[in-house]
C-alpha cells in the first residue's frame, strides 16, 4: 500500500526523549523529510508535518529510518500541516497521534479534504472537533506559542501555507515545501525569524507509473534556497527534505557557498533525523 506505516526503526527512544526533555526555552527535533517537534519550557508540544510513511515505491522510496511509532507519542497539543501532499498529511502518522493525545489538528482546506477522504474520524477515532481549518492571516494561540499562518509559493500544491511560530525564547519558521516568492518576502518584512526550516532538494528522474521515468523537481535548489532564506531573513537556516526520497536526495552542506554574500542567514545548520536544536 502506498505511504503505509512500515513500523519504527528506532523503537520509542525519540518520543521518550521528547517527553523527558525540559527545555529552557523551545527545543526542536527534526524528524526527517519536513517534520518537526517543538516543545516549550512549560511542556506544550507541537508537531509540524510529521511523516512516518515509506513512500510509494518504486516512484518515491524512503531513504530514512522511520524514527518513531505514532502510538508511542504520549503528549501533543497540536499537529500542523502545511499542505495536502501525502508526506505532510498522512493518516497512519498523524491520526493516531490525534486519537491518543486529543491534540488539535490545524490545516488548510485542501489538507482537510484529504483528512475527509481518508476518513480519519471513522477509522482512527479522531473527533471532528479536533480538526480546524486555517488560512493565510490566521493567528493561533497554543500554550505559550503564537502561531501565524502565512502564505507559501509551492507550485506543486493546491493550497500551501507556512507557519511562523513565536515564543518568548525566539521565532521558528516552517516554510513547508515552498520556494522563493512574495509570501516569503512578507514573512521577512513582518517577523524577526531566528530559525527557519526551508525545503531543499535536487532534480532527478522518478518512475512515472507507465514504465518510463520523468524528470522531477519538487524543492528549491541551492540558489533558490539562498533566495528564499534572504527573503525570510533568519539568523539560522536548516535545510530540510533533502534526505527523504531516492534520486532526489541532496547535500545540504552545498548550500553554504550560495548564502555567503547574502545578509541572511548568518549560519546554515545541517541536521539529521533525530537531531535536537534550540530556537
Amino acid at each position: 500500500m502506498a505511504h503505509e506505516f512500515p513500523g519504527s526503526d528506532w523503537g520509542d527512544w525519540l518520543p521518550r526523549a521528547v517527553a523527558d526533555a525540559s527545555p529552557d526555552g523551545v527545543a526542536v527535533w527534526y524528524l526527517g523529510c519536513n517534520g518537526f517537534i517543538l516543545k516549550a519550557s512549560d511542556g506544550t508540544t507541537l508537531f509540524i508535518d510529521p511523516y512516518c510513511g515509506q513512500g510509494d515505491p518504486p516512484r518515491t522510496v524512503r531513504m530514512l529510518p522511520v524514527p518513531f511509532d505514532p502510538a508511542d507519542v504520549s503528549a501533543c497539543d497540536a499537529v500542523l500541516a502545511t499542505h495536502e501532499h501525502s508526506d505532510h498529511v498522512h493518516a497512519p502518522t498523524q491520526a493516531p497521534i490525534l486519537a491518543r493525545t486529543n491534540a488539535a489538528y490545524y490545516a488548510p482546506d485542501e489538507s482537510l479534504a484529504v483528512v475527509e477522504q481518508e476518513a480519519w474520524t471513522e477509522e482512527y477515532d479522531v473527533d471532528r472537533d479536533q480538526l480546524e481549518e486555517v488560512t493565510e492571516g490566521d493567528t493561533l494561540s497554543i500554550g505559550p506559542f503564537t502561531v501565524h499562518v502565512a502564505g507559501a509559493n509551492d507550485p506543486d500544491a493546491a493550497h500551501p501555507v507556512s507557519y511562523v511560530v513565536e515564543h518568548e525564547a525566539g521565532t521558528f519558521f516552517h516554510g513547508g515545501d515552498a520556494r522563493p516568492g512574495e509570501a516569503f518576502e512578507q514573512v521577512g518584512d513582518r517577523y524577526d525569524v531566528d530559525l527557519a526550516a526551508l525545503a531543499f532538494g535536487s532534480s532527478g528522474y522518478l518512475p512515472d507509473g507507465d514504465g518510463n521515468r520523468a524528470l522531477t523537481t519538487w524543492y528549491s535548489d541551492e540558489n533558490e534556497l539562498a533566495m528564499a532564506a534572504e527573503q525570510v531573513g533568519p539568523d539560522r537556516l536548516v535545510p530540510t527534505h533533502w534526505d527523504i526520497w531516492k534520486n532526489l536526495t541532496a547535500d545540504p552542506s552545498a548550500v553554504r557557498p550560495h548564502v555567503r554574500s547574502f545578509e541572511a542567514p548568518r549560519t546554515v545548520e545541517v541536521v539529521e533525523v533525530g537531531d535536537r536544536l534550540a530556537v
